[in-house]
């Protein structure tokens, strides 16, 4: 089915795309509401312990959920753990390689540009307060960690993950950003019964899609407001990842426009804009 007579809630929900080894590409601006991201898993194993591919005309970030990776981009190597990530150019030679087991989530847009490949740390994230810090109050706590922002050159790649407190709404107060950015989010570490609901709207009363959504799934932004909730007794985590509709101009993190009706607090990004 062609992605212009798919159903709207089809293309913007993506369930269990971390479910098969090796590497695969669950969504692209073919299949879904995207215009420039496109993400991918890379699941590997004593069974298929490494991966090669070319990045083509997309900027690529890969972000290492469990496990540990060698990386090669180019004639570089780098060596990925828990929440390292990889940021590299257009028109490279990328190779993915572990001695045990690796499950890493990739993330690439379109560029007209070159950028240099960038390892970034978790260690070094950790310690910035401008891009690992808490948001929110009581109901609406949790960690944000911007791990490719405005410490890396790119074209039109921004990805981090966020982790809630238990039973918290996250991404709160409501705000979007479609004229510069579109976003999706890519939920992991919640094993069941874990779950969370995720809302998308420009309207509250005629919302675009409130659903369900566990470890796996991934749900698109392309525009609106986007704030969710866990369950009670669990936590929602999830990577965010944005790309800019105009190379460098918009790739600009925390420029949001709050919902009127929840403004009074500010965004709660503001330190990454420090």
């Amino acid at each position: 089915m062609s992605s212009q007579t798919q159903p709207l809630n089809e293309r913007m929900i993506f369930r269990q795309t971390d479910g098969k080894p090796g590497r695969n590409i669950a969504v692209t601006p073919a299949n879904s509401t995207m215009r420039h991201l496109c993400y991918g898993r890379i699941l590997l194993g004593p069974e298929n312990a490494a991966v090669s591919f070319a990045t083509g005309e997309r900027e690529t970030a890969l972000l290492c959920l469990a496990g540990t990776a060698e990386v090669r981009a180019g004639s570089e190597r780098f060596q990925l753990e828990k929440y390292d990530a990889i940021y590299v150019s257009r028109d490279t030679q990328l190779e993915v390689a572990t001695g045990a087991r690796a499950d890493l989530a990739e993330f690439s847009a379109e560029v007209d540009n070159r950028y240099p490949v960038q390892f970034v740390p978790y260690s070094a994230v950790s310690q910035d307060p401008a891009l690992s810090f808490r948001a929110g109050k009581p109901g609406d706590e949790r960690q944000l960690n911007v791990v490719v922002g405005k410490n890396v050159e790119a074209g039109r790649l921004m990805l981090g993950f966020t982790i809630s407190q238990p039973g918290n709404w996250t991404s709160w107060p409501p705000h979007e950003h479609e004229k510069m950015l579109e976003e999706m989010y890519v939920f992991f570490d919640m094993p069941a019964p874990a779950f969370a609901l995720q809302l998308v709207y420009r309207n509250t009363e005629y919302p675009e899609s409130i659903v369900p959504v566990r470890e796996g799934d991934a749900v698109m932004i392309p525009a609106g407001y986007h704030p969710n909730v866990a369950v009670p007794w669990h936590r929602v985590c999830f990577i965010w990842a944005m790309a800019a509709h105009r190379e460098k101009e918009d790739r600009q993190f925390g420029v949001v426009n709050v919902q009127p009706d929840f403004s009074q607090g500010g965004s709660g990004l503001e330190a990454a804009r420090k």
